[in-house]
């Protein structure tokens, strides 16, 4: 099987961002656990605190919730094992319900030979050794895919669709299997994963009557879970969605969700969407689906629901923030996803312009353009450029960006285990902006965003304004697949500053520090998180503005 090139540019990931053909919600709007970072500023959380939180997200069923917390643990108390495991299996179960959510992939899985679904494993695993960041561990690879196989074995809709008819007293047997043939073997290379991963699908087949493909596939997402927090598996309609993301439109509704098993929570709304222009807002909720109700069908199933194709109508059970219940009839389109926003004159007699960056996308790099353009008419003499709650994008858009704002000299380099990956991004002389800049940054702004930030730190370009950034200096690369429609995300390279620093699990730090309360407890956009702390952040930022345009 021939090596294959990513076909789209390298994507640095959102921070556990889930994209269900709508808006991707942020970590820090599903995550309590957000509230450790904060919390912990002076203090790091007492261990038997982080775990007894997360499990009681995990009793409650709250996977993805469970897994952010644990992220945003580790963010204090680095290479912990236990809270790694406990990550590794929330993950598992987050993975395997937003696979088993997608009508589409449920109804994939009979088309799929076991020839076919063999085939996407081994060139999963080829990628991994070929591009991944790290020299694979290959024993653990395979370890994760048992993981996954057991965690599924547990699940009841897995169980229900895979095994029906299937004795549970026979499936505590079959697991203890499938652990005693990897006893048996040395998993060394990728040829000893792919050989030990195929006999425990047939013995799976033979002692259960497990569907072969849907016990490959298993194995394929545990290979990739088993890399980093980063790296995902992606079904047809996930790696559909995340090229969507990428180039800045996805047909849908346009709202950011947050799903519970009754409602689905409407986050964010994209005013020029359909669910905008129908009234929709911030905090409405929806109750049923095309008549089905949410506590009938669950959350994931519902948010499942709303995908369709363009032009196809859905019927929306409301009820409103004030309570009053309402039934909205929408048509889904396609939708442009705003990444530059709230373009404004925020200081009138200073001139301080201000524009909030929630994503860097195919689209940015023209519509900053216009932004800027459009505040140095309206006597812009300084810039705050906002980039708090963004969890990234493509690397190219913000090395794009940087290059508005630097002459010359490094912008950022990449390096990895493929000298493909070893690349310096420098800046070019055209087209620089010489205003004032100030950039505002918080504990959600990573990888693009950190990449934009450190570079105007490095060169002295401007003021950073805020709080530590998140810390993601990983470079991911999608790929598709050839086999099943879908593809894989793969962390294919480290960055760093210009001046040759890891931004990884460390950030870029304010040069201009601003102490601010703890956030709300209650759901927020990305877009709209600075709403909620910001008074502070930007109260500084605009008067660090003005003190640079005095200069």
């Amino acid at each position: 099987m021939p090596i294959e090139s990513p076909k789209t540019s390298l994507l640095l990931c959102t921070l556990c961002a889930v994209m269900i053909c709508l808006v991707p919600v942020s970590a820090s709007a599903q995550n309590p656990g957000v509230g450790i970072r904060q919390a912990a500023a002076d203090a790091k959380p007492e261990l038997s605190q982080v775990i007894d939180a997360g499990k009681a997200l995990e009793l409650q069923g709250r996977w993805g919730e469970a897994l952010a917390h644990y992220q945003s643990a580790l963010k204090m108390i680095p290479e912990n094992r236990q809270i790694k495991t406990r990550r590794s299996i929330a993950r598992i179960h987050y993975d395997l319900n937003r696979r088993y959510a997608d009508s589409k992939y449920i109804k994939s899985l009979p088309n799929m030979t076991g020839t076919a679904a063999l085939n996407m494993y081994s060139e999963i695993l080829l990628k991994i050794q070929s591009y991944y960041v790290n020299q694979p561990n290959w024993d653990n690879i395979l370890r994760h895919g048992l993981a996954c196989m057991e965690i599924a074995l547990s699940d009841p809709k897995f169980v229900k669709l895979n095994l029906p008819e299937v004795d549970p007293a026979k499936i505590q047997p079959a697991i203890d299997e499938m652990n005693s043939v990897l006893s048996r073997y040395e998993i060394r290379t990728r040829q000893d994963a792919f050989s030990v991963a195929s006999t425990v699908c047939r013995n799976m087949q033979r002692n259960l009557g497990m569907p072969f493909q849907s016990t490959v596939y298993e194995f394929t997402c545990g290979a990739i879970i088993a890399l980093d927090p980063y790296s995902a598996f992606m079904t047809s309609n996930q790696y559909g969605e995340t090229m969507s993301q990428i180039e800045g439109n996805f047909v849908g509704l346009g709202v950011e969700l947050k799903t519970f098993d009754d409602h689905l929570l409407i986050v964010n709304v994209i005013a020029a969407g359909p669910a905008g222009k129908s009234g929709l807002r911030s905090n409405d909720k929806i109750v049923s689906v095309d008549g089905k109700n949410v506590v009938a069908i669950g959350g994931d199933t519902a948010a499942d629901a709303l995908r369709g194709v363009e032009g196809s109508q859905i019927n929306l059970g409301i009820i409103r923030s004030d309570g009053t219940q309402a039934n909205l009839r929408l048509e889904r389109r396609r939708v442009e996803i705003p990444s530059v926003e709230n373009v404004s004159i925020v200081d009138t007699t200073a001139g301080v312009g201000y524009l909030k960056l929630s994503s860097f996308q195919k689209t940015t790099a023209r519509d900053f353009d216009a932004a800027l353009w459009k505040l140095h008419q309206q006597g812009m003499r300084s810039l705050i450029v906002d980039v708090r709650g963004n969890p990234g994008g493509l690397l190219n858009s913000a090395v794009e960006l940087s290059d508005r704002f630097l002459e010359n000299g490094v912008i950022v380099s990449t390096r990895g285990r493929n000298p493909l990956e070893d690349y310096v991004h420098r800046a070019k002389r055209n087209g620089t902006w010489n205003v004032p800049l100030v950039v505002l940054i918080d504990g959600d702004s990573a990888s693009a965003s950190e990449i934009f930030a450190a570079a105007i730190a490095d060169h002295d370009r401007g003021k950073i304004v805020g709080q530590q950034s998140y810390g993601k200096g990983s470079v991911q690369g999608i790929f598709p697949l050839n086999t099943g429609g879908g593809g894989v995300r793969l962390t294919t390279a480290k960055f760093y500053s210009p001046d040759g620093s890891p931004i990884n699990q460390v950030g870029v730090l304010p040069n201009v520090p601003v102490q601010v309360v703890a956030r709300n407890s209650q759901p927020s956009s990305a877009a709209n998180q600075a709403s909620e702390n910001v008074d502070d952040i930007m109260r500084v930022g605009i008067a660090t503005a003005k003190r640079e345009s005095s200069k």
